[in-house]
């Protein structure tokens, strides 16, 4: 197991970041501010996403949509090595691709997508 372990934290609004991190749940726990959750991107077989399993329900701000959810409060991307079941240090390769996933772009369309939400339910509230 690697003691330390580069990732890439994404904060919402923010573009992803290089950071290092120990290997233990508290560090990871601490990088999301909370109970951490594991959950993947389609089709992306050799990272996992790490975020707090309670965001949503903390009413952390809304970070990126994924797909099959949005995320609440800050995640991280993280080699994953489901041989061993073990979190890896992403490669400069991975870096370069999950910063492209997560740029600026991803942040307009999430937010876009939030409004557009948002704006739905206030509407289904007054025509019901």
């Amino acid at each position: 197991m690697q003691r330390n372990l580069k990732v890439l934290l994404v904060k919402p609004n923010e573009l992803p970041e290089v950071v290092s991190i120990k290997n233990t749940l508290e560090a990871k726990q601490e990088l999301v501010g909370g109970l951490i959750e594991y959950t993947y991107l389609d089709g992306c077989d050799d990272i996992a996403i790490v975020c707090n399993e309670e965001g949503l329900l903390m009413n952390l701000p809304f970070n990126r949509d994924i797909g099959h959810t949005v995320i609440a409060g800050n995640f991280y991307i993280v080699g994953d090595d489901p041989t061993l079941g073990e979190d890896r240090s992403l490669t400069d390769e991975q870096i370069e691709k999950y910063s492209k996933v997560f740029d600026r772009d991803s942040i307009e369309r999430t937010n876009e997508k939030i409004t557009n939400i948002m704006l739905n339910n206030l509407s289904n509230e007054y025509f019901y």
